[in-house]
Order: structure tokens, then C-alpha cells, then sequence
């Protein structure tokens, strides 16, 4: 269940349709989101939202600052988005798969070593 809290704000139904529509669209990368919670608080220039959510492998965290209120909540949509598409896709990434030394690369270190030793003992 999403909690909405507000500052100095009635949430509105149309504010709150458009919060959960963005949340809609994070249920659809299939991961459980824990207690998410938004806060939003009006300030002088503009608003500030502030979103966290959990979720099984952390926490997920955002806020945006806008003069209109369903741009800041659209900004933290993409936001919390970009985190959880990032986390969801970390084992795929190319980076990760990359690191791993491989053996021939392991014998090709240890020649390379061996060389060295026999120009030093010359």
C-alpha cells in the first residue's frame, strides 16, 4: 500500500492518481517494492517530493524539486525507474562479466613472469 504524506498540502485525488500511476509503473519490472512512501512539501519556489521504497535486494530513494507540482512527481518517477532498472539488470551487465580473469589469461600472466625470472638470473 503506498502512503502519501503532505506538508502545507491537501493530496488531492487527482495528485494521488498520478502518484500511483507512477508506482504502477514500476510494479511492472516484477520485483515486491516494501513500504513505499512519498512526502511531498510545498516551499516557496516550488514543491519538493521526496519517494523511498524498498525493495528485497535495498532501498530504493528519490527527490525532485519543480515549480509544478505532476512535473516534480514524473521527475521522481523516472528516477526511482532509472535505480530500479539499474539494480534489476546489474547481473546482465557486461561489467560484471568482464572483471572475471579467465585461465588463459592467468598462463599468459605467468609466462610472462617466468621470462622476466630467467633475464634476471642471465
Amino acid at each position: 500500500m503506498l502512503k502519501i504524506t503532505s506538508k502545507q498540502l491537501e493530496v488531492t485525488a487527482p495528485i494521488r492518481e498520478r502518484i500511483e500511476s507512477r508506482f504502477e509503473k514500476l510494479s511492472r519490472h516484477d520485483v515486491q517494492m516494501i513500504n513505499p512512501h512519498v512526502t511531498i512539501t510545498e516551499e516557496k519556489p516550488g514543491f519538493k517530493i521526496e519517494a523511498s521504497v524498498g525493495i528485497p535486494n535495498g532501498e530504493l530513494f528519490a527527490q525532485a524539486k519543480h515549480e509544478n507540482l505532476y512535473t516534480a512527481i514524473n521527475a521522481i518517477g523516472q528516477k526511482l525507474e532509472k535505480q530500479l532498472n539499474r539494480i534489476t539488470h546489474k547481473p546482465e551487465a557486461l561489467r560484471s562479466t568482464s572483471l572475471a580473469p579467465t585461465n588463459d589469461t592467468a598462463e599468459e600472466v605467468n609466462d610472462e613472469y617466468n621470462e622476466y625470472e630467467e633475464e634476471d638470473a642471465i
